[in-house]
Order: structure tokens, then C-alpha cells, then sequence
């Protein structure tokens, strides 16, 4: 059995688990993770802004995904604003198809619901398959797919 509810300070070290293995390139997930903690009252304009776990009932609890949300001023294929956002979404891979990644999206769209948001967007790399099919499963319509490209200024300070 799993429970979603906010994260909790005493999360940090399992969220930062489960961002690694989401994100493993990320070399400032824990100075993240820390930022995140540091002013809980003033989190508009940081990313995330809320941060749903998802908790599994074992013997001793542990966290088995998250969702981590914000609002955007605009997003593809959106055409209100604020737009909800789902900006990382992860189950550990025993837990998938088991509807934990359904209800941690369930949470952030109440948050989203909540602040007034009309719209909830995410994203997923182009060749993320298995991210695209649990989107559509939860009612997402894939609205873009896009390149993004980068380029480095010389002699910038």
C-alpha cells in the first residue's frame, strides 16, 4: 500500500535517491534539495515549488517516487496561464503500473487546481517512449515536440 503527501525534511536523503536515478546527471540535486527546505514559505519562482512522495507502508516506510511541480506564466499548446506544471515525475521501476504514478500526478494537479491553475502541462524528451505512453495514460494529449539547441558565448563574463 502507498500513501502520497508532501515531502518532509526528513525525505531529503530518498528524494535525492530517486532524482538521481531520474536525473543522474545532476550534479546540484542535493544543493536543490537543500534550497528547497531553506525558505519553505517562499518558494514562487524556484522550481519546484511543491513536491509530492509517494510512501510505501513497508516495514520501515520508504518513498518509492515523486512528483515535483511548479507554475509556469506559459506552456506549450496551453492557452491560459498560470499553467501547472509537472517539471520531474519518477516511480521506482517495482512500483510502475501499480497507479503510484497516477496518484502523485493526482496530487500535483489538486496543487495546481488549487492555486488557481486552469491547464497542467509536462514534457519528456522526444525519444522518452515510456514517458509519452504513461502521459497519454493519464490524460495528457501530446501537443509539440520540439529541438532545443545551445550555444556558447565567447568572451562572456
Amino acid at each position: 500500500m502507498i500513501h502520497v503527501r508532501p515531502v518532509e525534511r526528513g525525505d531529503a536523503e530518498q528524494w535525492l535517491a530517486l532524482r538521481s536515478a531520474l536525473w543522474p546527471e545532476d550534479d546540484a540535486a542535493g544543493d536543490e534539495i537543500a534550497r528547497f527546505f531553506a525558505e519553505p514559505g517562499r518558494r514562487g519562482g524556484l522550481l519546484p515549488e511543491a513536491v509530492f512522495v509517494a510512501v510505501a507502508d513497508d516495514a520501515p516506510a520508504r518513498l518509492v517516487g515523486f512528483a515535483e511541480v511548479s507554475r509556469r506564466a506559459y506552456a506549450e499548446g496551453c492557452d491560459t496561464s498560470p499553467v501547472g506544471f509537472l517539471e520531474g515525475w519518477y516511480v521506482v521501476p517495482e512500483r510502475r503500473a501499480q497507479g503510484v504514478g497516477r496518484a502523485l500526478v493526482g496530487a500535483a494537479e489538486a496543487w495546481a487546481r488549487a492555486l488557481g491553475c486552469r491547464e497542467f502541462a509536462s514534457d519528456a524528451l522526444a525519444e522518452n517512449e515510456a514517458s509519452a505512453r504513461a502521459h497519454r495514460a493519464l490524460g495528457f494529449q501530446e501537443v509539440e515536440v520540439i529541438r532545443c539547441f545551445r550555444k556558447t558565448l565567447a568572451g562572456a563574463r
